[in-house]
């Protein structure tokens, strides 16, 4: 089919998946037949049993060991050199258990995306169940967002909440909490491919023709 003068088709955005383990929000993604092609899986660790997930689907795999490298500049650097042979619109984290330089942030900003089970801008960092427990808090959840040099503190995309129960420990939390993981990444890779959302010049993020309802989590219930 001969293309009108001044039309052309629009090009499927690509999109890169960086994991360090299992690769559970990267098997979420690669199931919600996104919009976009995965491009590749990379990992620090060889023994990620998510790569071998992506293998067999067909996606290309890359191994950029850490433990080769003296420092985490030098790391860096090797490991956007393989993620730019693929050339992707789209970088998502998906477990991947490595500390990124500022310099590699802003080098992929607006492009760089991460998952984090708590409700941002609280609970940074790690065992984020376990400390909202020990705080007493009656919702918790997780965050999509644009990663940048200031740790877990990027422009939010999606959040999920989720009701912290009685006798709830670490892991039936994070249990509750990861399937609300599965459904949000997905959606805002969705929302990335489709091009609907923005960053301002504050750094925050606009998304453009989304619907948001604006009912409240409670918990515990109201009688």
């Amino acid at each position: 089919m001969r293309l009108k003068h001044g039309s052309r088709k629009a090009a499927v955005k690509s999109l890169v998946i960086l994991i360090s383990g299992r690769g559970s929000n990267m098997r979420a993604l690669l199931d919600a037949s996104l919009p976009c092609r995965v491009a590749a899986v990379i990992s620090n660790r060889a023994d990620a049993p998510g790569l071998e997930i992506a293998r067999e689907q067909g996606i290309a795999t890359r191994i950029v060991a850490h433990r080769d490298y003296p420092d985490r500049e030098s790391f860096d650097t090797a490991l956007a050199a393989a993620i730019d042979a693929h050339q992707p619109d789209i970088v998502a984290l998906a477990g991947f258990m490595r500390i990124l330089t500022p310099r590699f942030a802003e080098y992929y900003r607006g492009r760089l995306i991460n998952i984090h089970p708590s409700l941002l801008p609280a609970y940074g960092g790690l065992d984020t169940h376990a400390r909202a427990l020990k705080d007493g808090v009656k919702i918790h959840g997780c965050t999509v967002h644009f990663v940048t040099g200031d740790l877990d503190h990027g422009p939010i995309i999606i959040q999920a909440a989720v009701p912290v129960l009685e006798g709830d420990t670490p892991a039936t939390l994070a249990a509750r909490v990861l399937r609300e993981e599965h459904r949000i990444y997905p959606q805002a890779v969705r929302w990335l491919c489709a091009g609907s959302l923005s960053l301002d010049q504050a750094g925050r993020v606009h998304l453009n023709h989304v619907e948001q309802p604006g009912f409240a989590l409670v918990a515990p219930g109201l009688e």
